[in-house]
């Protein structure tokens, strides 16, 4: 039987021949570049990254077929601690699937009498408990002590890593996936995200960082972070809400406009985001707020309410379908209105919500944290963000951007923001973009950038002795460098002259200049240079400023090295890399040697994370 074949032949049949060419291909180059050269006898790990709902359960099943027909006998498929979403997967593996012994976290006699006569996918829980109960199970049967485990970590940056790191000790569920990859003869480890930020700030040492990275694209119909955070401007689909008198008034009407839109036009679901708090009492005073403006659109439907859907009608622009007729569009209102069937649903903490409750009809859903990971809303076209905390973390702001998808429509999308946190969801995807012209070009070393004061992820999975800072605006250089020979660097800046102030330059010459300097640890030369790397994948003919000065009498040890006038130059170029070069005279120490020193500032406002292993 050929797995894959039999997969993509499956997804052809549901008229989806996009979507199985796009899996195809990132099966066959993982396939081909990662699972064919796998040995058999060591325990690898490897990332797929994919946008944050863009199809990444597609993707993994792909590469298990793949990895199927490759010889891998054993899969353990991992999903988040949640009940519901264990299930979904599991049955989803069950419909998608063809020619495996399925099982779920309770089937460890299924297990035990398939013997690996069949290929075998075990679904179950990111569970203390439930990863002991396999680890023993695994072992008890003695199966894995001579063949190859394949794990798929879901969602693997959530609750896999060791969040003790920092104490010198090792968390439950960390623990127990470590029980259970090792206990097998060999593993190949896939971890999956949309956010691989903690990831990518893993130590060698830890076992937890990546040795190959492939991301995926999305296809056509995705609206992602481009669509809504573009590099310039404001999209249109986006309203800052610190402009708005009464913003969940706004929201009510434009969540009933586009509702009667689809209904209209046939659609049966129309979903709307509210995302105000952590806390349970705000979810309540918005929903409370909702009902209120619900009945006040029930009072003046005939009146104020027809006088306001009307002037939004005008700018509304339905893209998956035809733009109803104003007449129709207030038919099916009226019927939401008059009929109660506008629901608001909390999802929090003390509400248990199944996905079916959203899955038709017109629904204002609120909550907090249970509105990240894992779930998702069909035909989510309104949302209404405004969750804010004194530490912002970018994977977690970014798991929460619960607007991005396939079925959503483009002309009829509105996101209620305030306009800080736009501007913080713009760096985030400005620095998603980034990672992605690494990965794609091949770089070995990802660099996570971000403006001061938004933390990459939770500090509690850093290992903080390996995990370096490096704030752009601030002057580094070595205390006690060297250069591998002097003269090399002297013929590349030898059209320099130190007469002229500064020059305008490709990052690629400072990255030369800089390949010569030798230098101890308290300058980060593998960083800065990788940090240039970074720069070049974003935008290859990018510049800096470079700064050449001569027979510099400087005592070695003391002082900042630049004189007042270089340093305030420097620091007039916020926006760009800026390399000086001295050439110390060597009469004040530096090894009685005529040596260039750089100093090196990075663009302001900016503050770049490095992985120092040992």
């Amino acid at each position: 039987m050929q797995y894959l074949k039999t997969y993509l032949d499956k997804i052809i049949s549901r008229g989806n021949s996009g979507l199985a060419e796009s899996i195809s291909a990132t099966a066959d180059e993982v396939g081909n570049r990662y699972l064919k050269k796998f040995s058999f006898t060591s325990h690898e790990i490897g990332l797929l990254f994919g946008n944050v709902q863009s199809g990444k359960t597609g993707q993994m099943f792909g590469i298990m077929c793949k990895a199927t027909d490759l010889g891998f006998p054993v899969f353990v498929l991992l999903t988040t601690d949640n009940v519901v979403l264990q299930q979904q997967t599991l049955d989803r593996v069950k419909t998608d699937l063809e020619g495996y012994c399925i099982c779920g976290e309770n089937d460890a006699k299924i297990f035990a009498d398939n013997s690996l006569m069949l290929p075998t996918i075990v679904v179950m829980k990111k569970n203390a408990r439930i990863l002991k109960l396999w680890a023993n199970i695994f072992n008890s049967t003695g199966f894995m002590r001579g063949n190859p485990l394949f794990i798929v970590d879901d969602e693997a940056d959530a609750a896999s890593l060791n969040t003790l790191v920092n104490r010198n000790k090792q968390s439950s569920i960390n623990k127990y996936l470590d029980s259970i990859r090792n206990g097998a003869a060999s593993s190949l480890y896939l971890q999956v995200t949309g956010t691989p930020q903690a990831i990518f700030l893993q130590t060698m040492k830890s076992g937890w960082h990546p040795l190959f990275t492939h991301y995926f694209k999305p296809g056509k119909a995705y609206l992602g972070g481009d669509f809504f955070f573009p590099k310039t401007g404001k999209t249109d689909c986006v309203t800052f809400v610190d402009s708005l008198k009464t913003p969940e008034h706004d929201v009510v009407i434009r969540h009933l406009l586009v509702s009667g839109q689809i209904f209209a036009s046939g659609g049966s679901v129309s979903n709307c985001l509210v995302h105000p708090s952590v806390r349970q009492a705000a979810h309540q005073k918005f929903a409370s707020n909702i009902n209120a403006e619900l009945e006040w659109c029930k009072t003046n439907l005939a009146g104020a309410l027809s006088v306001e859907l009307r002037k939004q009608f005008m700018l509304l622009n339905p893209d998956k379908t035809g733009k109803v007729t104003f007449n129709q569009l207030m038919d099916a209102v009226t019927k939401i209105l008059i009929n109660d069937e506008a629901k608001i649903i909390v999802m929090n903490g003390k509400t248990d919500v199944e996905n079916d409750e959203y899955a038709k009809g017109c629904n204002f859903v609120i909550g907090g944290n249970t509105l990240g990971r894992g779930v998702t809303f069909p035909s989510l076209q309104t949302i209404y963000y405004t969750r804010t905390a004194k530490k912002p973390q970018a994977d977690t702001m970014w798991q929460h951007s619960r607007m991005f998808g396939y079925d959503r429509d483009p002309g009829m999308m509105m996101v209620y923001i305030d306009e800080h946190l736009y501007k913080l969801f713009a760096d985030i995807n400005a620095t998603n973009n980034s990672i992605i012209s690494q990965v794609e070009q091949g770089l070995d070393d990802i660099k996570i950038y971000y403006p001061e004061g938004l933390n990459p992820t939770r500090k509690n999975v850093l290992d903080t002795d390996h995990v370096e800072a490096i704030s752009g605006g601030t002057n580094y250089y070595p205390f006690y460098p060297d250069n591998d020979t002097i003269d090399d660097i002297s013929n590349l800046l030898a059209t320099f002259s130190e007469t002229e102030p500064y020059y305008q330059v490709s990052l690629r010459l400072m990255k030369e200049v800089l390949s010569h300097i030798i230098s101890g640890p308290d300058f980060k030369l593998k960083s800065f240079m990788s940090i240039i790397d970074v720069m070049l994948a974003e935008a290859p003919t990018t510049q800096g400023i470079l700064i050449v000065r001569r027979n510099r009498d400087i005592a070695q040890g003391t002082g900042a090295l630049l004189s007042p006038n270089d340093w305030q130059l420097g620091g007039s170029f916020p926006r760009k890399t800026v390399l000086t070069m001295y050439q110390v005279t060597g009469k004040k120490g530096w090894g009685d040697k005529q040596l260039w020193v750089p100093n090196i500032k990075l663009p302001d406002s900016s503050v770049y994370y490095d992985v120092i292993d040992d």
